[in-house]
């Protein structure tokens, strides 16, 4: 039977997962029916991986079939949920441009009402303009305050910011629309001289934020691709000595074994090639320049990723979001495919033998172990074949950067859905997170190395989007939720006593 504490950790992932979809709840209820069909996107997608763990956790084991109908009823769902939501995406907008119409029809009859009514002067005269000089040249203001107009964005204070200035005063349009004809204005009058910025005040309101185009990312300096590079071949080199300490002896005490070790790593570099290939590809997509990779060695477990740079400015938070995702969703399903692969194909003989506690590190990997294999996970060893190490390997690696902090991809995602203030806050509660993991559990270096790392190169956040103010789709905010939740599943171990109940263990 369970205990207390047993019960908690087995049902912890499925708490915290509920806990989401709740918030989530809240959160769309404000939107309408677009928001709860949204959100109905985000159970559809996880309500197949609640039942597994929740059903394995009352050692009710699914099958393959099983896993696989869980897995197209949720893709079905999905795909239903979408067409409804654009749907009803497509009359909203046809009412609010309705609506808009109407308005700007009575205000065209009735213009006074307008002056009497507008909480905000109608012009942008200089006694609205702070007294601080302003670093934008005279010439060059005036020019810029010409993009603004009544149907855009109504300018009505100048504030100095930085060297450019800030813009606050009223948005007359849905952002997107607003950002584009803004820009394409500003550059039409004075090139590619200044950049132009959507965001939320600290109050909440709009505003337009104009800086010089010297401010933006600087390319890649020789010196960093040195860098790059030096880390390129230290990682290889961490790799290779991963798969001897795998092989259970030192690569480079026996430089000899090479072609033992080559495949293991072998099958890592292509996880973490793919994870990096796919940033680039989406990157290229949005015209964003992304810098080389930066790999962080590990001898623990080969390499805990890469950090990567925008070197340009990026356009949206949807931009943000897709090139963010783009690289774990590759890396975790080749990952996750190695390792169903590599369950299918262990048998007695299998190259690694390794103890069924091996298993209990993960809540994920054990269950789809118990799953696979059965009652082999009921003996003190079970032979496994290498595609298994390397799978879970690629797992680890993906969930590790899907940590919700900083410029760590899990960063990203979670700053562009939910914005910079719930990202502050993910990020450190990641940090506590990962400081009382390394003090509790310190014969396991990992969480201590890479909360150094987050601390030391990633805590900062991704500097403001071009248009900051249009969130990604409910579609990207579902997926997100579902790979922040599959990252606790990987990272999340079973305790002994659970796994041994559930059969992952010699009894």
């Amino acid at each position: 039977m369970f205990n207390g504490s047993d019960t908690i950790a087995t049902f912890s992932i499925v708490l915290v997962a509920l806990a989401i979809l709740l918030w989530g709840y809240n959160r769309a209820r404000s939107y309408g029916k677009l928001g709860i069909l949204a959100w109905l996107q985000s159970v559809v997608l996880m309500v197949p991986w609640l039942l597994f763990f929740g059903l394995f956790a009352a050692g009710i084991y699914l099958n393959l079939v099983g896993i696989l109908f869980l897995i197209v009823a949720s893709a079905g769902g999905y795909i239903y949920l979408g067409k409804q939501l654009r749907k009803e995406g497509q009359d909203t907008i046809l009412r609010e441009r309705a609506s808009q119409r109407l308005q700007e029809l009575e205000a065209e009859r009735h213009p006074e009402t307008e002056t009497q009514d507008s909480p905000e002067p109608k012009t942008t005269d200089d006694s609205k303009i702070r007294p601080e000089m302003l670093p934008i040249p005279e010439d060059d203001l005036k020019t810029i305050k010409g993009i603004f107009g009544i149907d855009t964005f109504f300018a009505t204070e100048t504030i100095s910011y930085q060297e450019g200035a800030i813009f606050r005063g009223n948005l007359r349009g849905e952002p997107e629309q607003v950002h584009s004809r803004l820009s394409a204005s500003l550059k039409e009058r004075l090139e590619e001289k200044y950049r132009l910025f959507l965001v939320e005040s600290p109050e909440g309101k709009p505003v337009v934020i104009i800086l010089p185009s010297t401010d933006d990312p600087q390319p890649t300096t020789i010196g960093q691709k040195i860098l790059a590079a030096v880390l390129f071949f230290a990682t290889i080199a961490t790799s290779l000595e991963a798969a001897g300490i795998l092989l259970n002896f030192d690569f480079f005490s026996d430089l000899a074994r090479f072609q033992e070790v080559l495949p293991l790593s072998l099958g890592l570099w292509t996880i973490l090639a793919a994870h990096e290939i796919a940033h680039q590809i989406i990157a290229k997509k949005y015209d964003v320049r992304f810098s080389f990779p930066f790999f962080i060695p590990s001898l623990q477990i080969g390499a805990f990723g890469a950090i990567n740079r925008f070197q340009s400015l990026i356009p949206s938070r949807t931009a943000l979001f897709d090139i963010a995702f783009a690289g774990p969703a590759i890396g975790g399903l080749i990952s996750l495919l190695m390792l169903i692969i590599g369950l299918v194909l262990s048998h007695p003989g299998s190259l690694f033998k390794l103890p069924t506690e091996f298993f209990q590190g993960s809540v994920l990997v054990g269950t789809l172990a118990k799953v696979i294999l059965g009652s082999a996970l009921q003996t003190q060893i079970v032979d496994i074949h290498p595609l298994t190490i390397i799978g879970w390997l690629g797992l680890v690696i993906t969930a590790l950067n899907l940590l919700p902090a900083g410029q760590l991809d899990g960063g990203r995602i979670v700053l562009a859905i939910y914005g910079r203030k719930t990202a502050r806050r993910t990020t450190i509660a990641t940090l506590i997170l990962i400081g009382i993991v390394a003090i509790f559990n310190p014969s396991n270096p990992i969480p201590l190395y890479w909360g150094i790392i987050i601390v030391f190169l990633q805590r900062n956040l991704e500097r403001p989007s071009l248009n900051e103010l249009t969130e990604p789709d409910d579609a990207r905010a579902a997926l997100g939720l579902l790979a922040l939740f599959l990252t606790l599943a990987t990272l999340i171990p079973l305790t002994p006593s659970v796994a041994g109940t559930l059969g992952i263990g010699a009894g």
